[in-house]
Parts: C-alpha cells; structure tokens; sequence
C-alpha cells in the first residue's frame, strides 16, 4: 500500500510504504518548513537554527527511527531534543515548554505494530493544517533536500523531564482535587497496551489519588497484546482482567495515549464516544463555554452543552480541524468521539491523561451524592444514543464519482439538513449519518447514530443501498 499522507503525519509499514528514503525526505524537508517558519516569526534572531522536539511510542521501529530522523534533522541544521518514549500530548506540550520550533512524534497510534509514522507539530505543539501538510510533501518531492554546511550542523541532545512536567501541569488544574479522589477509594484496572503510556498513565494515576493501580499490559515492550485499538472487539482480555481483579473499573488508552477508554465495573464499555461527554458534563460545571466535536461525533455533546445553555460546534474529522473550529468559536473543551479529549486550558491537544484526570475526578464528584454507586450507573446520567460504524467497497471508477452520489443522496433525504464539508452527512431529528471517503482507499465510511442500535443500523442498511444503486447506476 502506498504512504498514509495527511494532517495526522506520515504513515505506513515499517520496510514497505514507510521506508528511510521517505523518513528522510519527509525529515528533510520538515527542518527546511520549521526553517522558513521561524524565520518568519523570528526574522531578527540571531540564530536561524530550529529547535525540533522528537519523542516516540514504544515500537520495536521507533529508536532506529529515531536515530536515522534525529540524524536527518541535525545534518539538515536542526538543532534536537529527544525526551525517549513520551506520549503524543507529553510531546505537544513538551514543544511549548521548550519553545521549540516545532516536533515530531515516531508513532503510528492505533495502528498495528508493523506499522508506524512521524506525527509533525508546529511551534504551539499542534498538528499541521492540511496548506502546511501539502507545503511539507511538495518540499519532501523536490531535488536537492536541504542539508547544512559541515561547520553549521546542529546538535542533539536527551532529557527525560517531561513525563513528570505533564502530570505537575495536569494535578495544577484548579477544578483536579486530588483529595476527593483519595476518598472514593478507588481500584482502577490500568490498560496500556505495552505503549508510550506503561509508566506515566500508572504514575498519574497514583498521583490524582486513586488507592490502588493494577497494571495490565504496562510492561512498554510495544509488542501490542491485541490489536491495540481501544474498541469492544480488542478489550476482551481487559475486560476478564477487570472482572478478575474486582476493580471499580478500567482505563484503557492507546500506544501514544491520546484516546481514552474507560470499562465499567460490569465488564461494559462507557463507550468510547462519552469519554469527551462526561468530560465536557464535569468541565461545564466549573467552565461554562462553547464546545466542539467532529461530524462523525456522538450528538450526546450537544445535548450536554444545551443542558448548560452553551452551543456545540462540529468540524471535519481531524483534530487539527477540530482545534481551528475549537479557536474560532472560543470552545472550552471539545474533541473527537474516539476518546480524545482536548482541554485548551491545558494545551491544544488530544490528551488521553488530561481526560483520564477528568472522568476520575467526575466520578469521584458525582459519587458524593451517590455514595458506592458504580460506573455503569454514572453512565446512566448521560443521553445514550447508539452508533452503527460500517464501510463499503467501491470500484476507483465509483470513487470517482462520489460527489454526484453524495448529491442525489441527499436529494433523496429533503427532511434531512445536509453538511458537505467532509464527504456528506444528513441530520435528522432524531438520528445522522455520515458519508466519508478514505483518502487512501476507494471506500466509504459509514458512520450512523440513533436512539437504538437497530435503528442506527437500518438506516446505515438504507444509505448503504443508496450507495450501491447510485454506484452501479441501478
């Protein structure tokens, strides 16, 4: 398969698509971007040298990838600080800390061992926009990389302090009290899947208070256990551990810990989509404020904003389109309805321990006036919709002509309002569906939400055939 290219980084199989001829373009030409771009802000400094952040996940590619990029960066006139194995948001944050030019993240998040990838950062540690990604591949395409003079090279150099700045910066939080969770007396099963978050999830874990920690999977061998995506169909085993072990309930993050997961103590998942809504339900009570998703999101978050008299934003999958439409409208809390939490009081940046902090400390508050009540009964407190997540095959010649499918879909659906910023989605009073094109396969994605899972099946069935008869031409 060819190289994942988008505003979520560079990303393939190690020795097929991602090889050291492309992280070395790709390395290349991000130190001639963070060049031009201090520059830009900096146009009197006396060195024009950029400072890149480089942390990874614990994959058994990421340190000779390390070593061949840090490389790459130097010889092309960077200067680099590796903070090691570092979760995605330690790095985001670690790039403000260090007022560094920019950064990049060795990990391919939820995907597979085989594979992995460099997630890029801007000088405020966030994604780059889509004009920047397309900026960096036609820089990576062209003759000549840039490469610094022998005498101009710059240097490298390790610290291991930001894992501990993280966790300070998130016990800092006004509305964290760390002393009503030591009350609640919590077990809490801890699932890292031998990624970036075997040490700092159980340290933060320990440090809000909670009684007792109980490891699984935290070894950081980054030979994943399971396929390391933290949905139902992958949490089996967790789940029998949590049973096993009694706990009150588990979180589960993924290899570079920006998606949480949480179990409750019955062995059900919370879903992944109500990480954000009991979060944003807890943050509301102390921050009254706008909040924002992504279209393929659960509407539960608007229901919660409306509860407290405040709007909810939706931008186009991505979170850095997430974060643009998160500036634009002010929002206090928002993200992406797969787990990820993003807190502009903390930074901007999904930050699966930024959330694990919140719905620990949700719970622990909500448990006051419900004394020994479970997790699966604090679910309880939020709307509960039910998601259909399917996806259909197209011919390239189908692919093609998606827009004019999308079209007469949506002329089919008039009681629906329509949204076409990213593929198509049709909003119904009392369900959606969204319509999203893979950038990299001719496929559909088939994203759906009603009141019932049959109901939000059915209507995935209907537009699914609607696909197929306008594809086919029936």
């Amino acid at each position: 398969m060819s190289l994942m290219i988008s505003v979520s980084g560079i990303r393939g199989i190690v020795g097929e698509s991602l090889t050291p001829t492309n992280l070395t373009a790709f390395a290349t030409a991000f130190a001639s971007w963070a060049e031009t771009r201090k520059k830009e802000r900096e146009p009197g400094a006396i060195s024009q040298k950029p400072h890149i952040i480089i942390g990874r996940d614990t994959r058994p590619t990421g340190e000779a990838i390390t070593g061949l990029v840090q490389s790459a960066l130097v010889l092309s006139g960077c200067n680099v600080t590796d903070i090691g194995i570092a979760t995605t948001p330690t790095v985001e944050l670690a790039v403000t800390e260090e007022k560094a030019d920019g950064g990049l993240i060795i990990t391919a998040s939820h995907n597979p061992v085989q594979w992995n990838a460099l997630k890029m950062l801007n000088h405020r540690g966030e994604f780059l926009d889509k004009e920047d990604v397309d900026e960096l591949t036609r820089i990576a395409s062209a003759p000549n990389p840039k490469s610094a003079r022998w005498d101009n090279i710059g240097t490298a150099t390790k610290t291991s302090r930001h894992d501990a700045l993280h966790i300070e910066k998130i016990l800092a939080l006004p509305f964290i009290h760390t002393e009503e969770i030591k009350k609640a007396k919590f077990r809490v099963l801890v699932d890292c899947v031998e990624g970036a978050g075997y040490a700092i999830v159980p340290d933060l874990c320990r440090e809000l208070g909670i009684a007792e920690v109980i490891p699984f999977a935290c070894g950081g061998t980054g030979i994943f256990p399971r396929t390391p995506e933290p949905i139902e169909e992958n949490l089996q085993d967790t789940i029998a551990a949590l049973k096993k072990s009694g706990a009150d309930f588990a979180l589960v993050v993924d290899p570079d810990v920006d998606r949480l997961a949480l179990i409750s103590e019955d062995g059900s998942l919370f879903g992944e989509e109500y990480t954000l809504v009991a979060c944003a339900d807890y943050y509301l009570k102390v921050r009254p404020g706008t909040v924002a998703n992504n279209l393929s999101s659960s509407r539960a978050l608007k229901d919660i904003a409306s509860r407290y008299g405040q709007e909810c934003f939706s931008a186009e999958v991505g979170e850095a389109n997430v974060t643009r439409l998160m500036k634009k409208h002010h929002a206090v809390i928002g993200g992406e309805g797969n787990g990820g939490v993003i807190l502009p009081e903390l930074h901007y940046g999904r930050d699966a321990l930024a959330a694990i902090a919140m719905a620990v400390q949700a719970f622990a508050y909500w448990q006051k006036s419900h004394p020994e009540e479970p997790l699966s009964r604090f679910r309880l407190e939020f709307p509960n919709y039910e998601m259909s997540k399917q996806k259909i095959d197209l011919t390239p010649e189908g692919k093609e002509r998606l827009p004019e499918i999308f079209e007469a879909i949506a002329r089919s659906y008039p009681a629906a309002q329509s949204d076409t910023r990213d593929g198509l989605k049709l909003d119904f009073p009392e369900s959606w569906v969204h319509l999203r094109p893979s950038n990299t396969e001719p496929i559909v994605r088939i994203y759906s939400e009603a009141q019932t899972r049959e109901k939000a099946e059915t209507l995935a069935d209907d537009i699914r055939q609607a696909i197929e008869q306008h594809a086919t031409g029936a």
